[in-house]
């Protein structure tokens, strides 16, 4: 791809200082207000923390419009960052943008909704097979991995959670939403920073100290397997309100730790599984989620570590062997009960 800076003669110059795009993706504002009728209530498909997005059909594309407000250009210039730098199969792909009164984003279009909302059963989505739990979890480990492993300089995502996965029509995954991604040096020490991100995701060293390094992802994926396994939110809000909300890690830490977890791990399978899975799959994944939200980020494995683990699990029943894909000895010992 021919990459160059782009210099319209407007305000949008300032905004891009110093960020190389392929100008042929730069979107005017009327062919987005023309394709989304004005921004109609009737286009919009969803709603974050950072704009409203609108579905559209542009040069032949169905397209996602993520309109930002202009108070929001630090996420705005983070995430054109990344995804003009960065393509993976697995993370969802960024068409172009345009810069006007308010700030867009045009990705394709992921047909599918979240895994939020799949898990959820919202909108009368079926559950999800098991197998196909297992297979998006694979998914965004593969995303997640190529932006902390494979590419120059690397990046944190930040914000992962199940409303960040999109799933496609065939049920495989795309890491969406790269607004809070923060670039690291290789081989750098944590970064302290400003904390953003979502509750329930964040691990104790990043909610306490403000530090970043790519386990910060790690703990977040961890919750979202946790998810997978039983469709609860990250923060378990009781019924009542005298009792106090508990994260799912607190909650699958309890069972995880007892001597035979199986019976008392049913009780947290989502039930609209039914009895529909295998229990020792499901136990495996939630071993693997206990090691990714450990306390001490020295103890989680690397995204590549997570991969080789989903890979293996998806392709085989047999035995793991952790050592296979854990370069921590004290995970190894951990996984093996010793």
């Amino acid at each position: 791809m021919d990459m160059q800076s782009t210099g319209p003669a407007d305000g949008s110059a300032s905004v891009l200082a110093g960020i190389t795009v392929d100008k042929s993706v730069e979107f005017s504002y009327e062919e987005l207000a023309t394709a989304t009728d004005n921004f109609s209530l009737a286009n919009k498909i969803g709603e974050g923390g950072f704009g409203s997005v609108y579905y559209a059909e542009l040069r032949g594309e169905k397209a996602a419009i993520k309109k930002m407000d202009t108070q929001a250009s630090r996420e705005f210039l983070a995430e054109l960052n990344v995804l003009t730098r960065v393509h993976h199969l697995n993370l969802v792909r960024l068409i172009g943008y345009c810069i006007g009164e308010s700030l867009f984003l045009v990705y394709e279009f992921i047909e599918n909704g979240n895994l939020s909302q799949h898990l959820r059963g919202s909108a009368g989505r079926d559950p999800l097979p098991w197998s196909a739990r297992v297979q998006i979890a694979l998914d965004s480990a593969r995303g997640l991995e190529y932006i902390h492993e494979h590419t120059v300089p690397v990046y944190i995502h930040r914000d992962i959670k199940s409303a960040n996965i999109l799933i496609d029509n065939n049920l495989h995954a795309k890491v969406a939403d790269f607004g809070l991604a923060k670039l690291t040096e290789v081989g750098g020490s944590s970064l302290p920073t400003r904390l953003v991100g979502t509750f329930g995701y964040m691990p104790p060293e990043y909610a306490q100290y403000g530090e970043v390094t790519p386990k910060v992802d790690v703990y977040a994926f961890g919750v979202v397997l946790y998810e997978l396994i039983s469709a609860k939110e990250a923060v378990v809000r009781p019924s009542g309100s005298s009792v106090e909300s508990k994260g799912l890690v607190g909650l699958f830490d309890d069972v995880l730790n007892e001597p035979n977890p199986g019976e008392d791990l049913r009780k947290l399978v989502d039930p609209r599984l039914g009895d529909d899975y295998p229990l020792d799959s499901v136990l495996k994944v939630g071993m693997l989620a206990k090691a990714c939200t450990q306390d001490n980020p020295q103890l989680r494995p690397s995204m590549r570590g997570i991969v080789v683990a989903l890979m293996t699990l998806s392709s085989t029943t047999e035995d793991w062997d952790v050592r296979a894909f854990y370069e921590n000895q004290a995970l190894v010992n951990l996984m093996s009960g010793r």
